[in-house]
Formats: C-alpha cells, structure tokens, sequence
C-alpha cells in the first residue's frame, strides 16, 4: 500500500472529531452521574482478557462469539480475546473479583470492538455504555433496569417519540418443554420467528405438538390479548407460560404509569440471544432509527462460569449512535496575547464559567485560530466577547 494510503481507517472504524467528542464526552459524564445517584458503582474492565473469561457468555451466545477478536497473548501463548460487550467481565467481577452479598449495582462505560458491524450503519468499535444488577430475581429489579434506561436516554435528549419492545423468551421456552421439541426443532423455530417467515411458520408448525400455538405465538405477536384468546387452554395453564405472561402483563402496565409517553409493543417472539437471556427482554426504538437505541433484559446464572451463578438483569446502548443527530461545532473564544493581570482575570472567568478560550501566542493574529466562533476585545466599556 502506497505510504500516501496508510492513514485510511479500516471500514467501521472512524475518527472522532471535536465537534463530535465533546458532545460524547459530556453525554458519558452526565449519563454516568445519572447512574450513579441510582446506587450503580463505576467499574474499568480491560480491553483483553484470556478468551476463557471472556466465553462466559459467548459459550451461550454464538453470535457474541462470532463478533470477538482472538489474539495470542505473545507473553503466556494463551488465546486472548478484544472485547466484543463488558457484560461477561462485569459477572467475573461480582463472582469472583467483589463477590459482595445482596444486591450489587455496576456501570460502566468503554470502547469495545466487534469483528463485523451489527448493523448497516453501526461502528465497528462502539462507545458501550451500561447498567447490570446483581443478587435479585424479582421483576421489580427488572423494572428498575427499565426505567433506569429510559432515564439514560431521557438524559441524552430522547423524550418524546419513544418505543419500548418488550418480550419474555419464558413464553417460548415453556412452550418448548410442554410441547416436547428437540433441539433441532427449537432452533428451526427461533430462526423462523426472527425471519417473521410466517407461510413457513404455518408449515412447520402443523406437524408439532402444539403447533397451532407456536403459529399464533409468531401471527399474534405484538397482540397480548388477541394471543392469549388464540392459545389452547392447556398452554395458557401451564405454570411456566403462565408466570412469563403474568410477568410481561405487570411490566407493561407499570411502564405505562411510570412512562406514560412512551409507546410499549409486545414481540414475544423477538428471541435476539434467547441462548443466555432468561426472561424479560427489551429494546428502545425511536423515530428514524433502524436500530435500537439501547436493549437489556435478563440473564440468571451467568456468573456460573466463574463459580458463583447469579440472578441479573441489565441494559446497554452505543454512546455514538445516541448522540448521531447532535454534532456542533466547538464554540472557542479568543484572546488577544498578552499577560495583564485584567486580561488575565477575565480569562480565567470566562474558563471558569465553562467556556473555552484560547489565547493567542506571540504575535499571532486571530487568523492563526481558524475555529474561533468569538473574539475577547476590549472596549470603552471593558473586556466584551463578540461573535466573529
């Protein structure tokens, strides 16, 4: 490659410029203030671990597994992998590293790094920053993750407009284990909800064991109450289905209350990484959006892998995809040069009530800054800020 092309980024990879940056860095500031007045405590996770701690998830999610980076630790000659989400290192944390009793709050936010873009528009490198709640099994931890992600997003500027899905992968499972499925068929069935393959759907489903149900789990999907009149009595029975119906039903109308301008749908079928997630999942969509903005459900027992199973809940989004629409050029004040303690002064308050100033250096003119928006000139009524 010629040395003229060596500063092209690979393709989902993109610099971050100022007027980028700083509406980024203030939105993790302010969104990790916000989680922190909740009780959740910051926690730095490393860019690389041994590919071992790492599969505590990826074991159980193919598609994580397919998106982390592999690597050979060139000091032990063990297999390292970049990570590809921090859920997996904040479960080593609080099973092994802080396993404090009770209940335990952790947020964070960092770079991670993804083999492939999970999506058209989607950076290989997202900016991840997230929730997880430990040691609690109850929807009300579940609804608290909701609502503290509606927050966050409330703090990004998102208020209005949104949709929440919301789903339950208790609803499919239990009719899995009624309906006495393999395998095989199970997954057959995952991949046709998530085609919303619906003629197929119909096929494959006549010749299950409860086949009418898993054909009107997939039509009636974002129908509640139209699903629940279409399902067999014996399904709707069932202890399992029936405790992840009840506890979709109670999520929804508490959201209403709490979030009464936010549109809640129901996709009982939508089973994105149904391999690890246990029961309530959930994703925020807002106009103009293809992609989520931010998603989380629960997943129990993935501290397993390092010795101390866990109930857990949590959320994550893409800082970059939050703050897409929301990029401003830089305001920069410049100061003449010059070191009178007036001037001096009126820098310093100007810096301290948040503005950025520059000062010129030597005998360079305001032309030597050409990203200045204002200039410090003094007038008959003193040092006045003017717009340039």
């Amino acid at each position: 490659m010629p040395i003229s092309e060596t500063w092209l980024l690979p393709d989902g990879v993109a610099d971050v410029l100022p007027e980028q940056a700083q509406i980024i860095e203030r939105l993790r500031r302010q969104a990790l203030d916000f989680l922190a007045q909740r009780g959740y405590q910051l926690v730095y996770t490393p860019f690389i671990e041994y590919l071992e701690s790492l599969s505590s998830l990826s074991a159980l999610n193919h598609d994580l597994d397919l998106v982390t980076f592999k690597i050979i630790d060139q000091i032990s000659g063990r297999l390292l992998g970049v990570r590809a989400d921090m859920t997996p290192q904040v479960a080593r944390i609080d099973a092994h590293v802080r396993p404090i009793a009770g209940v335990a709050r952790y947020c964070y936010a960092g770079t991670i790094l993804h083999t492939k873009p999970q999506g058209l528009t989607a950076s290989r490198a997202p900016l991840q920053l997230g929730a997880e709640l430990y040691g609690h099994d109850s929807l009300d931890a579940d609804l608290e993750m909701i609502d503290t992600m509606l927050g966050v997003l409330a703090v990004a500027g998102y208020q209005q407009g949104l949709h929440l899905d919301l789903g339950h992968v208790g609803l499919f499972r239990s009719l899995v284990k009624l309906a006495g499925l393999s395998k095989d068929q199970e997954l057959a069935l995952s991949d046709l909800y998530q085609r919303k393959a619906l003629p197929e759907l119909k096929d494959y489903t006549a010749q299950l064991a409860f086949g009418a149900d898993f054909y009107e789990l997939g039509r009636l999907s974002g129908d509640l109450q139209s699903l629940i009149t279409a399902l067999s009595p014996q399904t709707l029975q069932d202890a399992d289905f029936n405790y992840a119906l009840d506890s979709l039903q109670t999520a929804i109308a508490q959201i209403q209350i709490r979030w009464p301008q936010v549109q809640v749908g129901i996709d009982v079928v939508e089973l994105r990484s149904y391999h690890y997630h246990t029961g309530l999942m959930f994703a925020v969509y807002a106009p103009n959006h293809a992609m989520p903005l931010a998603q989380g459900g629960r997943y129990d027992g993935i501290g397993e892998h390092f010795g101390r199973a866990r109930p857990a809940t949590g959320f994550s989004c893409d800082l970059y995809k939050l703050v897409a629409d929301q990029y401003k050029d830089v305001e920069l004040i410049v100061a003449p040069a010059g070191r009178e303690q007036q001037l001096q002064t009126e820098i310093s308050t100007l810096r301290e009530q948040g503005h950025h100033v520059i000062q010129l250096l030597g005998e360079d003119q305001l032309t030597s800054v050409p990203q200045a928006t204002h200039q410090l000139r003094y007038t008959e009524q003193g040092w006045k800020v003017e717009k340039i």
